[in-house]
């Protein structure tokens, strides 16, 4: 994933419904042999074609689907962290 994101490519499906362009990859847990839903979600921000913001990581396990006003917040709060 990193050596991805290193060469310029955005991973995951964009996720529409924010003023944002957020994207949601699919990792996965190989400590879990289940299918997609045992694996990790990982939420990031474009900032710039050089930059992403990581928002969110979860384990799908543990927590449904994010909503659009969490993704919302946590840019919210990286912005005035920065």
């Amino acid at each position: 994933m990193i050596e991805q994101l290193q060469s310029g490519v955005f991973l995951g499906d964009q996720i529409s419904g924010t003023d944002y362009t957020v994207f949601k990859v699919r990792v996965k847990n190989s400590d879990i042999p289940v299918g997609k839903s045992g694996g990790y979600r990982v939420i990031s921000q474009v900032l710039s074609p050089d930059a992403l913001l990581l928002l969110l990581i979860y384990a799908k396990s543990d927590q449904a689907d994010v909503t659009t006003a969490e993704i919302e917040a946590a840019v919210v709060e990286a912005i005035h962290e920065s």
